[in-house]
Formats: C-alpha cells, structure tokens, sequence
C-alpha cells in the first residue's frame, strides 16, 4: 500500500487542480488545510516547502528513488503527479508539449487574468467605496477573461477535450471557470460549456472540488467585519518585507 501524499490545500481553484488530479489518479493523500485568510500559508514550516507562501503544495513521501519529495506550484505538481502515475499526462514529447502548451497557458494567462476579474468584481468593492477606483480593473480584466474563454471555445471545437484525451490541461483550467464572478456568459461559449459540463460531471471532479475544511474562517472573507479585515489585509496586502 503506498504512503499517502501529503496535500497543502484551501478550496480555491488552484488547490481543487490538485485535490482533483489526486482523485482523478486515484492516489492516496491526505489534507493539510492551509487557512490563507488566517495567514497560516506564512509559517515558517510551510515555506519550506512553498517558498512563494502559497498553496497547494505536496510533499510525496515515495519520490524518486523511494525518497520524499516536496513540490509547490500547481502546475509543477500536476506535471510530476503525471510523470509519476503515467496518466492524465502524455510519455511521448510530441503529446506532451502539446499538454504543456496548454497547461502553461492556464498558469500564465487564465489564471491570473480570472483571479484579477474576481478581486475587482467581488473583493475590491468592499473596502474601496468609490466605484472609479474598481471600475477600470474590472472592465480590463473582465474583457480579457472573455478573450480567454473564446480562446478556449475555439481550441475546443470538434474536440472533447484540449489535447484530445483528458489530462491534467484540462483539469488546470477547468478550476478556473467560474463565469458568474468572472462576468462572463458560459452559453456565449458553446463549445467551452459542454467541455465544462462533461468534465463536472465526472466523480473523481466532484469529489476533489467538495473537499471544505472544518473552519472557513477567511474562505471568501467569511466571518465578522474584524476577521473579514484581517484576511484582506493578509491575502492583499503582502509585501516582500512580510
């Protein structure tokens, strides 16, 4: 029986790239909840491991050569969890630089530019009360996740998934589609929304994304107006000073 991964994880889009893959894998793991409103992704014992103090992060007690291992970095782990498993990630360089391209895709571009249209739509309002300081950061971002999405709609046209067979592209990206607090329409998007639709429907999906932990304090700045101001100072206020 294999050891089980050690999973640093909050129920956000890139921690669920990683409680899905670990499903859809079928690997054994265990959750160490990672509660970033309450600043615990800055303890000194989980920046040895996510140097960036950021979550997800793994720590693989059977590494290669049977040594633990540590990985932080979404996209990394679900390169490593493919090249160790041998699923939902191609062996042979044409497929998976095919795999890559799109994986690199989501990290570089949806990603970030969905995370901005959520923290100008859904977080910015509530401590900066005069709309003009809001309004072009979610215009700018909200267009440019429509750009994506079309992006993706067009990659998907005649396929079931981005690169052919399911793989860890399309779990990355799929975490992040999340239209009603991006501002978008997903029927504008037909190709992308059966995509979406066929990949959420799939067991291994619902359990990784159904993972809460037992305290949300600081999930979606949960709790009373004090906590609430703590998390947004914790999770928007860094500085390389921390």
């Amino acid at each position: 029986m294999p050891k089980p991964i050690e999973l640093f994880y909050w129920p956000t889009p890139n921690g669920h790239k990683i409680s899905v893959a670990l499903e859809e894998l079928g690997l054994p793991y265990e959750v160490r909840f990672v509660n970033i409103g309450a600043g615990e992704q800055f303890k000194p014992a989980f920046l040895k491991i996510s140097p960036n103090n950021r979550m997800p992060a793994i720590i693989d007690p059977e590494g290669p050569g049977g040594a633990p291992i540590s990985v932080f970095e979404s996209g990394a782990i679900l390169q490593y969890l493919g090249r160790k498993t041998g699923q939902l990630y191609p062996t042979d360089e044409r497929g998976r630089v095919e795999v890559d391209e799109w994986l690199f895709w989501q990290m570089a571009g949806l990603g970030p530019m969905a995370g901005q249209a959520h923290h100008f739509r859904s977080y910015a309002p509530a401590f900066l009360k005069d709309s003009r300081l809001t309004a072009y950061g979610a215009a700018r971002y909200t267009n440019e996740v429509n750009r994506l999405y079309g992006v993706l709609d067009r990659r998907l046209e005649g396929r079931d998934y981005l690169t052919g067979d399911y793989s860890v592209a399309d779990i990355a990206s799929w975490c992040w589609i999340k239209p009603a607090g991006q501002g978008q329409t997903l029927a504008d998007f037909p190709n992308l929304a059966a995509w979406h639709a066929r990949i959420a429907a799939r067991p291994a999906v619902q359990a990784g994304i159904a993972i809460l932990p037992p305290d949300t304090t600081g999930q979606a700045l949960q709790g009373t107006e004090e906590e609430r101001e703590k998390a947004r100072a914790v999770l928007f206020g860094q500085r390389a000073g921390r």
